[in-house]
């Protein structure tokens, strides 16, 4: 075959792959739908969508479900996805646990095993063994062949690279340039994907929880740690080192408290959980946060203040993510708010003088509402998409 001709035919397989993915995507996004919708919404000829709805059915992937009607005396088959024609893992990995779930071709979240594990006290090899034999552990146990699963996405915190499938640095993990998916790809046969644990998070709740519909959402995570993602438009905002949204390390007042970076005032040092525990014991000797949130509860005016003053810190930085980036949707996330749900009010009332006024009305601030689970359902959302994207 000559040159020419090769690429012409070449060109021609990756319009029909394109095409495929196309319908397939419609019908994911828009089940239960017709031929004749699929074919106004992706503008090709009906011929070509009942091709490609065959091969689909043939490969497992699409079905037929029931019979709708669009006008006097006619009724149209309905195609739905099917949800065991193909599988995705998504896995979790934080400071003292790894969850890992299989989710089905639905996004359904079928079966999901917490795995007690300090990755600190462990080799990153010693983790990806473990990982590893747990994903294919959990194939076995639900019959499910490898060759099923379109990949396996993983949320991992630190500085990720995600095209590479990098972890550059974690000190959650204590892991310095760990060719993570690439690893887990080689023990499991399948291929995988990684991202900062925040972005796979958001993505979660927008598919899935509190963002649903939105369609620009800021999620900030109050906790051990505080950090920040963002999605416009359904892409997450990743900045030039995939890094954006490092809120931790914000300077809000340069001549603040001393942070582990080596900066003064950065906004973790104010809020994180480590901040409250520190300003808590100057007053009494309490062991972990609850302790703190309990003292709240009964009115006790000393753990009142650190908590309004954090609160107070939390709504100044509402006020500049929403004048840099405008979103209608702003989610809290972490241990601060699933373990003292209040702070939600306490924020409105911080929010309503501190917010600049033209913003006031412009957007929502709600918690997130899938907790331990956002991150391994965005994880198997990124596997999929990914993977069947290119």
């Amino acid at each position: 075959m000559s040159d020419s001709k090769h690429t012409v035919k070449q060109d021609q397989d990756v319009i029909k792959q394109h095409n495929k993915q196309l319908v397939l995507d419609v019908i994911r996004t828009r089940r239960p739908i017709s031929r004749s919708e699929i074919s106004k919404i992706t503008e090709m000829s009906a011929t070509s969508v009942g091709r490609i709805v065959g091969e689909l059915a043939e490969e497992g992937l699409v079905r037929e479900t029931s019979l709708t009607s669009t006008g006097v005396g006619r009724k149209a088959v309905m195609l739905d996805i099917e949800p065991g024609g193909r599988y995705t893992i998504g896995i979790d990995i934080q400071k003292k646990r790894i969850v890992i779930g299989l989710m089905d071709f639905s996004e359904q979240l079928i079966t999901a095993k917490e795995l007690k594990h300090t990755s600190l006290e462990s080799s990153s090899e010693e983790t990806i063994v473990l990982m590893a034999g747990t994903v294919l552990g959990l194939l076995e146990e639900r019959k499910i062949p490898a060759s099923k699963v379109a990949g396996i996405g993983i949320g991992t915190p630190g500085v990720i690279d995600y095209e590479g499938g990098v972890v550059q640095f974690s000190s959650t993990l204590g892991w310095r340039e760990v060719p993570l998916a690439g690893k887990i790809e080689e023990s499991t046969g399948i291929r995988t994907v990684i991202d900062n644990d925040l972005k796979v998070k958001i993505l979660g709740e927008y598919l899935f929880g509190a963002a649903k519909g939105s369609d620009k959402t800021v999620l900030i995570n109050v906790g051990t740690g505080i950090g920040s993602s963002l999605i416009i438009n359904g892409d997450i905002f990743r900045g030039g080192s995939n890094s954006a949204g490092e809120l931790g390390h914000m300077t809000i007042n340069p001549h603040g408290n001393l942070c582990e970076c080596g900066k003064r005032g950065c906004l973790q040092t104010y809020i994180d959980e480590s901040a409250l525990l520190t300003e808590a014991r100057k007053v009494r000797g309490i062991g972990e946060i609850g302790e703190l949130f309990a003292a709240v509860r009964a009115n006790e005016p000393w753990a009142v203040e650190i908590i309004d003053r954090a609160a107070l810190h939390i709504a100044v930085t509402i006020n500049n993510i929403v004048c840099l980036y405008n979103p209608d949707t702003v989610i809290l996330s972490g241990d601060l708010v699933e373990e003292f749900g209040e702070i939600l009010e306490w924020l409105d009332r911080h929010c309503s003088v501190v917010v600049w006024e033209p913003f006031r009305d412009s957007f929502q601030v709600i918690a997130s509402q899938l907790h331990g689970r956002s991150i391994v359902l965005g994880a198997g959302a990124l596997a999929l998409h990914q993977v069947t994207h290119n």
